[in-house]
């Protein structure tokens, strides 16, 4: 159950740090307020996740799924560069994540 919290928070680090990104630096009130209440509950659910999870792995696999769920949101949605090069990277976090998961059990 934890490591679906973790999971669920980082889906929410990918709503929030996209609607940031559209909230024009806080000059359009919607995109800002999902923003904002997104990084809330992510939050949340993290510290429950920490609840049973050891920080640093919970932590670690919180931002690398939202990292590598915002690089690809970029690429498929707003254009973002797909070079091989960034694709490669991004399959590093990817490994790293499901290593740090496999591990920890």
């Amino acid at each position: 159950m934890a490591w679906l919290l973790v999971i669920a928070a980082a889906l929410l680090e990918i709503v929030w740090a996209s609607a940031l990104a559209r909230s024009d630096g806080f000059t359009r009130p919607g995109p800002a307020a999902v923003g904002v209440i997104a990084a809330a509950l992510s939050f949340v659910l993290l510290a429950f996740a920490l609840r049973v999870l050891p920080v640093g792995t919970a932590y670690a696999v919180w931002v690398g799924l939202g990292a590598l769920g915002v690089a690809l949101a970029g690429i498929l949605v707003l254009g973002e560069s797909a070079s091989a090069a960034r694709l490669v990277c991004l399959l590093l976090i990817l490994i790293g994540v499901v290593g740090l998961r496999l591990l920890e059990g």
